[in-house]
């Protein structure tokens, strides 16, 4: 893609740690971005992938908590890889950016420097909205964002399954509703299955899951405690405060 920057605004994430340049139309990461991150595990020295990563911010969060991982921002839109690469450096974070489809085959992955059993970590927000139930946005990089097609899960946990490396963790945040597909899609593979419910508040239905999973492990499926996003008086609740400001680590 060529031609003039779009318009960009900087914005303050993980209570200010992280600073992140976005367009000022089509798709901006938020809540969900910091909370994939604080559901993402590591140590220094792992190679960390996030796919679909935008303009960088789940996989730079992580690597805000986790000093000396060797991370990879894999998006296949160039304005938001060019965006993911400006915020690297931005924020002083040495993150390999590549512009690749996540569905791409094994060659060209390998091409790019991801071939089988190569990384410890892979996070993921692929598109969730169900494309039959979900009015499209007029917006290109919004609607291809936020709408999934049929086989858009099995395609980016395929993908994940070949990058990872035995006993390597997968985590990925999906919209409430779909739980049945995400378990049907681990079932290839994955094992260990962590779920975190996330509710608006505690009155409410989740909203949101959050899935960690284990490349090749037999451990039985686990469902956590629920985070509620607000408290009985409708406020942001102390938890999800304190995951937004990168002060804690969400427990799987």
């Amino acid at each position: 893609m060529t031609g003039a920057r779009p318009e960009v605004r900087e914005d303050a994430f993980l209570g200010g740690r992280l600073q992140l340049y976005q367009p000022l139309s089509g798709h901006r990461a938020g809540h969900d971005a910091m909370l994939l991150a604080a559901a993402t595990p590591g140590r220094s020295g792992d190679r960390i992938v996030d796919f679909g990563a935008g303009v960088g911010a789940a996989g730079l969060a992580v690597a805000t908590r986790l000093a000396g991982i060797d991370l990879t921002l894999v998006e296949r839109d160039e304005t938001l890889a060019d965006l993911a690469r400006r915020n690297g450096v931005l924020n002083g974070i040495a993150a390999r950016v590549c512009t690749l489809d996540v569905t791409a085959g094994a060659e060209v992955f390998s091409d790019a420097g991801l071939g089988p059993d190569s990384a410890d970590v892979v996070l993921m927000n692929p598109p969730f909205n169900d494309s039959e139930r979900h009015r499209p946005s007029p917006d290109q990089n919004r609607r291809a964002a936020h709408l999934a097609e049929p086989a858009t899960l099995d395609r980016w946990v395929h993908a994940a399954r070949r990058v990872l490396k035995s006993g390597g963790s997968l985590s990925l945040i999906w919209r409430s509703d779909g739980l049945a597909e995400v378990l049907a899609a681990l079932g290839r593979g994955f094992g260990g299955v962590a779920i975190r419910p996330v509710h608006p508040d505690a009155g409410k239905p989740a909203i949101r899951i959050l899935i960690r999973a284990v490349k090749g492990s037999r451990a039985p499926l686990r469902l956590c405690p629920g985070l509620m996003l607000a408290d009985e008086a409708g406020l942001p609740s102390k938890e999800s405060l304190e995951i937004l400001a990168g002060a804690q680590v969400l427990a799987m």
